[in-house]
């Protein structure tokens, strides 16, 4: 914005009142000190002075009217005001006359937007002209200006950050769909995604570009150079001996981008984010920018004055006492009235520049009024809206106001010296409390725009590799010379803003979950927010509706959906008086959350067989929707019920009912929080180590887990606020929850079940992948250090110069990987790891457990089970398991809370019903990577499902598909039992389950014969891949990394199935002794292979190697 980017913000009130308390403004401008340096006029014509300094005009040029001074005596001065500022406005206009050549068709003379003629592809409007979207592979476009002198620029705000190319180009450069800007003579480009700058040839510049980044498009046709900003910042000089044009054939602003991306043009529509000093927008400002900006500054400096006499201050009380200003009380009416009648005249007088006012001065006035940090006053951005809603032009101005604030919250970036109040912070408590008041939720509800802002408020600009350097910029690790502490604090800061940005997000949802349109037929609480969930996740799906989201819709607004309703169904929180939502806290026992409620618990099935449009397209455990609709469930019960904890045994039960309670409601506070500051200083590792062990239970922690309800605990807790409830006609969600919500009285009322459901799809489609690049940068992170701390025991071992020289020129990269992992690492745990996420991610984990494993008990139900639960859930349970540092010990992870999650995953593996096999083999991962683990180990030995189930279903699950998984657990059940094997065992071995195994082997001989025929066939098949990989190793003189590995993963699944073939030869000696021939002769002819290779001699060399 140009008057201000909201990079920097005043602590309290801006100009004047700093004026008055520092006089540090004399020097620059002595008429704005004359009220506290003119002593000789203590006393005398007051009244006068105060309206000069409110009105910013000199001393002594107000002259008291014969009448009283009125709205119609403040307008007429405010008029002759404007006429002096029409005439600066006439100036600045004069430079555009002889130096931009506006082509009008049809979209007014004065407006720049792109020229539908200079188009090739296809752009699509997303909204007005200028927020374009490429719909074809290829697609250029230039504006409908050019500038040919002076210097000049336009802004492009990346909405995605694929392959655009940004810049400048005259009208003999052709576009095709090959070619685009920068791809001839007289075209010059940026882009961000590939590093690059375009004339022609391609050639490194500038920095990685980032969804939300604002782009800066800079020309001097004066020196002959072409520059780019991200952000502010320059990047530097692109070009330059650019060849000069012929006036009115110049250079016009000009665009290419890939298919499915998405940029925000603006050529001067509103003020730039991040204006550069010099250079012009292609498009004037409207004439009445400067009347409005002065209209806006003479209100700030009322409210001021205002404020002056309310204060408290034993200085301001001085001030009065010497009369420097003159009472308000009587005159703040009439000229508070006048300024928004000329603000509201001049709007409406001068075409087209309300968007430009909403986006500038008027949000700038907004949030000094209302302090972009805290504490806000509320009661001075009260008194504005009241002000402004008595006038018939606030509607437009305010419903543009709120499309402003949310693009503003997509390109806001997080600034660590103005955290926490930083990134969309202001703009989102500034929206926030204006929607707080009935009228103004009215309006966004009814404009065409409520989606599209909705969106953009809960858009977060995420950091790319160069904005992280300074948001962390000192990283450490074990064994780094670098501030540890330094790091330690960054990561506090930035969680602190982060903490910030939600707590916004979750007010702002509460209030349109409160929200009750005035529509016919009425709609229940919580309508609205479920349409723009179920909506947004269309969006995001695309339009084959996928189960992942596509490209051009932003990650974030799912994730900060999902973090709002998660906290919702966790923590719990009810509307204040003021309208701001609180959370009952974890262990203040003021409430308790729907996840953590103990107890008889139930689940509506018609969630299951839904046709809408937003569900009937989600793949279901038994197949697709069309195919099941076919199928009858007229018996099907409404809701399911059952008791929390009821598929455990009663003494092994841990619930929220219980002594012992689950490890979400476990933990106390102060452990979180020291967990949590130290998990900046946590380095993941490959292999778990023990954690150390949980605090005992806390008697305030239990009492959260009373089994009392949401609303019965919430109506005790008092209000801190001054404000009523009725003054913004919302109800408190607490009275929320005894309505619908949470009652069967209305069909279409928002309930906690249906939460927790769109939670899950929001988990799959938005959080799952933030996840799974959390634990790739995490696992690289410990890669690096270890290739780090092994180069340079070489680098000291080392004597040669010219290896020394090549190892530190490896450690300098190694050193690179390992600081980018580190920030990234550091970011992830400000975003994903906060303890109340982790101890919500744990109870969700546990409810919809117990659910799978109750709709399993019927076949129709759980055919219509959506395969997302079962994903989510899985993908929740390994997030929480390898977080690091972990959430709990391994010690209780399952054991306190989870023990059914080993029921679910060995029940089902193999269960006929689950007809897509992926989600089977989800499954068997899953035990496969739990009995890796002594602790996790002990809890399968425990199940009665596990005990009863799992060695059977695993050896008929030995198939041409699942035979990896299968062959990883049955090769962890099978360890320590070889001829050569350890006599203490195996850390992860279970000679229970060896005895269950050979008792199935024995006693279903058919099963185990087949199953030892597809044993020696895979592991014959292995081998013989093996071979090959070391044949064709050794053909080659330099050995590829890829071969390399596949050679090394062959060798280990060999090396297993041989394992698993070695506990059948000595556990059930009896089937090659006794059996068939064929299993004796195929068991020798493996062994005699096997030896071959190993003994031969290029194979034992190659072997050494």
């Amino acid at each position: 914005m140009a008057e201000g980017s909201c990079s920097h913000r005043r602590s309290a009130f801006s100009p004047g009142l700093a004026v008055l308390l520092s006089g540090e403004e004399a020097k620059v401008s002595p008429q704005k000190t004359h009220l506290v340096s003119y002593h000789d006029e203590i006393g005398h014509q007051a009244v006068e002075r105060t309206i000069e300094h409110i009105l910013d005009l000199p001393h002594k040029s107000v002259v008291r009217p014969p009448g009283p001074i009125d709205a119609v005596f403040v307008r007429s001065v405010l008029r002759n005001q404007a006429r002096k500022l029409d005439l600066d406005w006439d100036k600045c206009i004069r430079g555009y006359r002889g130096s931009v050549l506006i082509v009008d068709k049809g979209s007014g003379q004065s407006k720049v937007v792109l020229d539908d003629s200079s188009i090739c592809g296809k752009f699509r409007s997303v909204r007005g002209p200028l927020l374009v979207e490429s719909s074809a592979p290829f697609s250029s476009a230039r504006a409908n200006a050019c500038v040919w002198k002076g210097k000049w620029m336009y802004e492009v705000t990346l909405e995605t950050s694929g392959v655009q190319q940004l810049g400048w180009a005259t009208l003999s450069c052709p576009f095709t769909d090959q070619k685009g800007v920068g791809d001839a003579d007289d075209s010059y480009s940026f882009d961000g995604r590939r590093v690059t700058k375009w004339n022609n040839d391609p050639k490194p510049y500038g920095q990685p570009w980032a969804v939300g980044d604002v782009i800066g498009c800079c020309i001097n046709l004066d020196a002959g150079e072409i520059s780019f900003y991200r952000n502010g910042t320059s990047l530097g000089v692109a070009f330059d001996r650019i060849r000069s044009v012929e006036p009115s054939k110049g250079y016009y602003a000009a665009i290419s981008l890939s298919e499915g991306e998405r940029c925000h043009l603006n050529f001067g529509s509103h003020p730039f984010r991040y204006p550069v000093d010099g250079f012009e927008p292609m498009e004037a400002p409207p004439r009445s920018w400067t009347f409005t900006t002065y209209i806006l500054r003479c209100l700030f400096r009322l409210l001021e004055v205002q404020n002056l006499e309310k204060s408290e201050s034993a200085y301001f009380e001085k001030l009065r006492r010497v009369k420097k200003f003159a009472p308000l009380q009587e005159l703040f009416r009439p000229i508070s009235e006048a300024i928004c009648a000329e603000f509201f005249s001049a709007i409406e007088m001068s075409q087209g520049c309300l968007e430009y006012i909403a986006w500038g001065s008027l949000t700038t006035f907004l949030l000094d009024v209302f302090r972009a940090r805290e504490p806000h006053d509320f009661s001075c951005l009260d008194q504005v809206l009241d002000l402004f809603l008595q006038f018939p032009g606030c509607s437009s101005l305010l419903q543009e106001l709120i499309v402003a604030l949310s693009c503003m919250c997509k390109a806001a970036p997080l600034v660590l010296t103005e955290c926490p109040y930083s990134g969309s912070y202001p703009f989102l408590a500034l929206v926030c409390h204006l929607l707080r008041h009935k009228d103004v939720m009215l309006l966004w509800f009814n404009s065409e725009d409520f989606a599209f802002s909705f969106e953009g408020f809960l858009t977060r600009k995420i950091p790319n590799k160069h904005d992280l350097q300074c948001l962390v910029p000192s990283v450490w690790w074990p064994g780094s010379s670098e501030d540890e502490v330094s790091m330690t604090l960054s990561m506090t800061t930035l969680s602190d803003a982060i903490k910030k940005i939600e707590e916004m997000h979750r007010e702002l949802c509460s209030l349109v979950i409160c929200f009750i349109p005035p529509v016919s037929p009425p709609q229940p609480p919580g309508s609205v927010f479920r349409s723009f969930v179920q909506g947004s996740v269309l969006k995001a799906r695309g339009g084959d509706h996928r189960m992942v989201v596509n490209g051009t819709y932003n990650n974030t607004v799912l994730v900060s959906l999902y973090t709002v309703i998660l906290h919702l169904l966790s923590e719990g929180f009810s509307m204040d008086s003021s309208g701001s939502a609180s959370s009952s806290k974890v262990n203040c026992g003021n409430g308790v959350g729907f996840l953590h409620k103990g107890g008889k618990r139930k689940f509506p099935t018609q969630l299951l067989f839904r046709n809408d449009a937003y569900y009937s397209i989600i793949p279901r455990i038994g197949g697709p929707p069309s195919i099941l609709m076919h199928h009858q469930f007229d018996d099907v019960e409404d809701e399911v019920q059952w008791d929390e904890g009821c598929m455990n045994d009663e003494d092994t039960r841990v619930t929220h009912t219980t002594v012992q309670k689950p490890c979400c409601c476990s933990v106390t506070d102060a452990s979180i929080d020291l967990r949590y500051k130290e998990s900046a200083r946590y380095v993941p590792s490959t292999s778990k180590v023990p954690c150390k062990p949980m605090p005992d239970r806390t008697a305030h922690v239990a009492a959260e887990c009373n089994g009392r309800s949401l609303s019965d605990e919430i109506e005790d807790k008092p209000s801190t606020s001054t404000q009523s409830e009725i003054e913004y006609g919302y109800q408190a969600l607490h009275n929320l929850e005894s309505m619908p919500m949470t009652t069967q009285s209305s069909s279409e009322a928002l309930k906690e079940e249906e939460l927790l459901d769109l939670m899950l799809l929001l988990y799959h489609l938005g959080i799952s992948p933030n996840f799974r690049q959390a634990f790739y940068f995490m696992s690289q992170q410990s890669q690096s250090i270890s290739l780090l701390e092994e180069t340079d025991r070489q680098i000291r071992e080392k004597s040669c110069a010219e290896q020394v020289r090549r190892l530190k020129e490896a450690r300098n990269s190694y050193h690179e990987d390992l600081v980018d992992c580190v920030r990234h690492c550091v970011w992830y745990r400000a975003t994903l790891f906060s303890p109340w996420k982790q101890r919500g991610m744990y109870a969700t984990c546990m409810w919809v457990v117990e659910l799978l494993l109750v709709l399993s008990d019927s076949k129709t139900i759980f055919q219509y089970v959506p395969e997302f639960y079962v994903e989510s859930l899985v993908d929740c349970f390994h997030a929480l398991r390898r977080s690091d540092p972990p959430f709990v010990s391994p010690a209780v992870f399952l054991r306190q809370g989870l023990a059914s999650f080993v029921t679910l995953v060995v029940k089902h593996f193999d269960d006929t019903r689950i007809v897509n096999p992926d989600l089977k083999d989800l499954l068997l991962q899953s035990i496969s990577v739990l009995v890796q683990y002594k602790e996790f180990m002990l809890v399968f030995e425990n199940n009665r499902e596990a005990i009863n189930r799992m060695p059977r279903s695993l050896l008929s699950a030995f198939d041409n598909r699942s035979w990896i998984p299968v062959s990883n657990i049955l090769f962890r059940l099978c360890k320590g039992s070889g001829f050569a094997s350890s006599k203490n065992g195996e850390s992860s071995s279970s000679a229970i389950f060896q005895v269950l195994l050979r008792e199935t082997c024995i006693h279903e001989e058919e099963l185990f014969f087949s199953f030892l025929n597809r044993l020696f066939n895979t592991l014959s098949w292995t081998m013989t891949e093996f071979s090959m990989s070391i044949r064709e190793m050794q053909d080659k003189h330099q050995v590829a990394d890829l071969q390399q590995r596949k050679c090394s993963v062959i060798f280990d699944v060999s090396c297993n199935l041989a394992r698993i073939l070695e506990f059948c030869t000595r556990e059930i000696p009896c089937a090659f002794l006794m059996g068939p021939d064929m299993n004796l002769r195929r068991l020798t002819e493996l062994v005699v292979f096997i030896l071959n290779h190993i003994i031969s001699a290029a194979d034992a060399e190659f072997f050494d190697m």
